[in-house]
């Protein structure tokens, strides 16, 4: 193959790969929503909203999650994300929630996330951490329309649902649920769950150490009878070299 086709594969296969990661790029940059572990029906669990920066020439510097109205949650708690000040805005209910045997009559309508010190800057993203609960067991997504500022005032609106399987041009983000559990805890932390966790693990080092120690013990064992035995060959060696010897020195003096 000459020279100059080999550089003509070359700038076809660059120029593909780029207009790959043009069509690619604006789709995958979008305001997203994952659960820690599982988001399972009737559970709780935590959300991390994953922000990208996709301008070149500006940094985001505000998000405003808004939860879905049709599904109230009766628990929402965002962690605290340095360098980002948090406002949560609650609302009335239409109709009252009923959560562990008592009325819930407001929920969290908004969960807005303004920087204090810290921005989101060209090729980075961050996360925003929130704990939910408990998610409804009649549905099997949730849509968090989103809003997205930059500090040159622009503003876009993540906020179009998804329909007849194709993305939209500014997708809002959607929680997928999954089945519910028998404990209905999902990814949420179970404080009981993590002590006995805890005390199968220090249980399992334990043994785990002791199963070590007898390994080690074993095979110390084995070095130590291993040298030995090769001492032992090396020693007999030594005497029938230095035995050849002296036979082969009366052998020439006959």
């Amino acid at each position: 193959m000459s020279a100059t086709n080999v550089s003509r594969i070359a700038i076809a296969a660059g120029v593909a790969a780029s207009t790959v990661l043009l069509l690619a790029g604006p789709a995958a940059a979008h305001v997203s929503v994952q659960p820690q572990g599982e988001a399972a029906k009737g559970g709780y669990a935590t959300l991390n909203f994953k922000v990208p920066n996709e301008r070149d020439q500006a940094s985001t510097v505000k998000l405003e999650v808004n939860f879905p109205a049709d599904h109230p949650l009766s628990s929402v708690t965002p962690e605290a994300v340095p360098g980002w000040k948090i406002a949560i805005t609650k609302g009335k209910l239409d109709k009252p929630l009923e959560v562990h045997g008592r009325k819930i009559t407001e929920a969290v309508t908004k969960v807005t996330w303004t920087a204090d010190g810290s921005k989101i800057a060209p090729g980075y993203f961050q996360q925003f951490p929130v704990s939910v609960g408990q998610l409804p067991e009649d549905a099997d997504q949730l849509v968090f329309k989103a809003i997205q500022t930059y500090d040159n005032k622009e503003v876009v609106r993540w906020i179009e649902e998804p329909k007849g399987g194709e993305e939209p041009d500014s997708p809002a983000p959607v929680l997928k649920l999954t089945a519910a559990t028998e404990d209905h805890h999902g990814g949420a932390a179970d404080p009981a769950g993590d002590d006995d966790h805890k005390a199968d693990d220090q249980a399992a080092s334990t043994e785990g150490d002791k199963g070590d120690k007898k390994e080690t013990h074993a095979a110390s064992s084995s070095s130590d009878t291993t040298a030995r035995t090769l001492g032992i060959i090396g020693i007999l060696i030594g005497i029938a070299g230095v035995a050849f010897g002296v036979l082969a020195g009366r052998r020439r003096t006959a």
